[in-house]
């Protein structure tokens, strides 16, 4: 866990803030006012992921940017299961507790079917969706990729993956650069210990060692589609994609064809060159796509 006033050299300026409610020590973000801005990461990183949206974005609501369970600046509890249902739960938790309204739900790799999973318990509560790079509640196009596919799945059955995963003080990079990440020219030592920070062993990779075993656990589809009922509500929300082509996690044809499922009018951008890590391959193209989306939608 992160120390709570740690700025990365000042590239982290925002002032921690913590709930407890959800049975651990939660981090997050909660920058300007006004309709609420709930910014999702998923694997390997934390809300760092998000740190040149937060200003922008708090022109428009009030960002709030948590850190799930096992990652960033967030407690790593030694006996939760962290699977998919725990990180719903506990953002569902939050939510409440901050009272949450006219939400938009920003979601990136597991923030997508971690906010897609509230999302659908709660249709009332959410304005608008923009999905980056994950997967929408729905079946993918028949013929397409699914992550099951692709080398990065692959990979996360082996046992090399596990030392890998254990010790991702030292493996981040290598592991985000395996998944997609492509404009790496602006990694420095600052950045290396922001991501490095929060897994100085192998207890403190917890979360970040189950995420990859969520991927195919039949618990995870029952978590997201528990509330399938609710899904003709949220289609009903305005909604967007963005979603960078060079992702080596989660196939294009699967991501843009299980939004384009639920949302078939909703705009979609594809960005030839940019991987999985849409936040730090193109910050300013998809943070200025999804404020442009929120005027748009107001």
């Amino acid at each position: 866990m992160i120390p709570e006033h740690e700025t990365f050299d000042g590239t982290w300026p925002f002032a921690p803030h913590y709930f407890n409610g959800a049975g651990f020590r939660m981090h997050y973000v909660d920058e300007g006012d006004g309709e609420p801005i709930v910014a999702l990461h998923g694997e390997p990183t934390w809300g760092y992921l998000y740190r040149r949206f937060i200003p922008r974005l708090a022109k428009h609501g009030r960002v709030v940017v948590p850190d799930h369970m096992g990652f960033g600046k967030s407690e790593t509890p030694q006996d939760r299961t962290y699977s998919t249902r725990d990180h719903i739960d506990n953002l569902e938790a939050l939510i409440e507790h901050l009272d949450l309204r006219e939400i938009t739900i920003i979601g990136q790799d597991w923030g997508g079917p971690i906010g897609c999973g509230y999302a659908l318990r709660h249709p009332e509560r959410v304005k608008r969706m923009c999905l980056m790079n994950t997967v929408a509640p729905a079946r993918p196009p028949d013929g397409a990729p699914t992550v099951q596919d692709y080398p990065w799945f692959k990979w996360v059955q082996t046992p090399e993956s596990r030392a890998v995963l254990a010790n991702l003080g030292s493996t981040v990079l290598s592991v985000m650069k395996r998944i997609g990440f492509e404009h790496t020219a602006h990694v420095d030592e600052t950045w290396v210990r922001a991501y490095a920070t929060p897994f100085p062993d192998e207890a403190s990779c917890k979360g970040a060692l189950q995420f990859p075993r969520n991927i195919a656990a039949p618990e995870t589809a029952q978590a997201i589609f528990e509330h399938a009922a609710n899904l003709p509500q949220l289609a009903a929300k305005p909604a967007m994609c963005v979603y960078g082509e060079e992702d080596r996690a989660i196939p294009l044809a699967m991501g843009v064809g299980t939004f384009r499922a639920v949302w078939p009018k909703g705009p979609v951008v594809t960005l030839p060159g940019v991987g999985h890590f849409i936040q730090e391959d193109a910050p300013e193209i998809a943070c200025a796509l999804i404020e442009q989306f929120i005027q748009m939608t107001s």
